[in-house]
């Protein structure tokens, strides 16, 4: 651990960590205090096992930096990690791809506070051991408050967000949201899936049920992927122990990643998968069969019984995650305005920022002119056959 340095106002001094096990007692008290502001994708056991299975096998050091007030006690933590890329190091947040949202944690009354300036003394220090902070997907608002880092200079990211309100009463939120034409679909689909056998929704509850789910899950996926022509992110190494540390049930301990399935008989016909923190449900993964049993539309119907069931927990927030997709538009319909940030620490670090903004910047310009991106999945196809 590097030395205390002093900074201005929204803390004392900010600590800096290379290992999650000496950043983590701190990591813990900030999580447990009921005016903490953060998304699960930031909880010390999400980040901890995903650094374990992939970050590490990616060459990626932790960097985890710790605001502490006069009391000593935590007051905002930026999980992040070093990649070392040619002669330079960039930082960024844990999590890579499986992370749909990046935000540093607060307590709430500091990132109301904080002003510019004071974000700036606090990212300083990190440049004694980073050239540039590239801090993608960062929502700009979570839990009622705004995200302090949007105070700096910063770029709308390449792919959208939405989430939803949920209401207690699930059959009004579905009034609310689908008409009665549609409900009365998905009442036909539930009976067609019915004839493939009878219809089950469960919720991996032992490790038995989570290594199940998770066997189907990846076989659906990868059939997927080689559809669509696209890499399979959850193939690469090290990922399918990430997932399944986090999701299994152990004694005592739920499990970070939930779990669900809807089956016909002993066939897993639909999963989804999905982290919960401060009263939101973020769904991170979901896959569907292949076989006949898809025509009834399976994942649409998983959808309803895993809002209906969140709804029955009284949790107030859901989301599908980061990008556009039609099945998403029933229960999240509100824009989550996402952003990025890259910020130099270092005269090379210049370079490094200016080169992320424009490769996301393209990136942006491509997925919103539709006849690009059309273009773009039309060859992903043809390169898979």
């Amino acid at each position: 651990m590097m030395p205390a340095v002093p900074v201005r106002s929204v803390q004392s001094r900010l600590e800096i960590h290379h290992d999650l096990g000496s950043a983590e007692p701190a990591w813990r008290r900030l999580e447990a205090q009921p005016d903490t502001v953060l998304t699960p994708y930031q909880r010390f056991d999400f980040l901890a096992a995903w650094q374990r299975h992939v970050g590490r096998r990616n060459g990626i050091e932790p960097l985890i930096a710790i605001g502490i007030d006069a009391a000593g006690e935590p007051v905002c933590l930026l999980p992040l990690g070093l990649r070392q890329i040619a002669a330079t190091r960039q930082a960024e947040f844990l999590g890579g791809k499986h992370a749909n949202f990046n935000m540093a944690i607060w307590r709430r009354d500091d990132g109301a506070n904080a002003t510019a300036a004071e974000i700036e003394a606090l990212l300083a220090p990190l440049g004694d051991v980073a050239d540039a902070l590239i801090l993608l997907n960062q929502p700009e608002s979570w839990g009622g408050l705004r995200n302090p880092l949007l105070l700096l200079p910063h770029s709308v990211s390449a792919d959208p967000a939405y989430k939803g309100a949920l209401m207690a009463d699930f059959e009004a939120l579905l009034a609310a949201r689908m008409s009665t034409g549609k409900r009365k679909k998905l009442r036909n689909r539930e009976r067609a899936l019915a004839q493939h056998g009878p219809v089950t929704f469960r919720r991996a509850e032992t490790a038995e049920d989570a290594q199940r789910i998770l066997a189907a899950f990846h076989h659906q996926k990868a059939q997927r992927m080689r559809e669509l022509g696209v890499g399979n992110v959850f193939a690469e190494p090290g990922v399918a122990e990430f997932i399944a540390e986090a999701a299994t049930p152990a004694p005592g301990r739920a499990p970070v990643i939930e779990l669900y399935a809807l089956a016909t008989h002993d066939e897993i016909v639909a999963t989804s998968a999905g982290v919960v923190a401060g009263g939101r449900f973020s769904t991170m993964f979901n896959s569907i069969t292949r076989t006949a049993a898809a025509q009834a539309s399976p994942g649409q119907i998983l959808l309803n019984r895993l809002v209906q069931g969140i709804c029955a927990r009284g949790l107030h927030t859901f989301d599908l995650g980061v990008g556009e997709a039609q099945y998403k538009e029933i229960f999240c319909n509100d824009p989550e305005p996402m952003f990025d940030s890259f910020l130099p620490l270092s005269p090379a670090g210049r370079m490094i920022a200016a080169a992320n903004r424009a490769a996301y910047a393209a990136k942006r310009a491509i997925k919103r002119t539709p006849a690009i991106w059309s273009t773009v999945q039309a060859a992903r196809r043809w390169r898979t056959g």
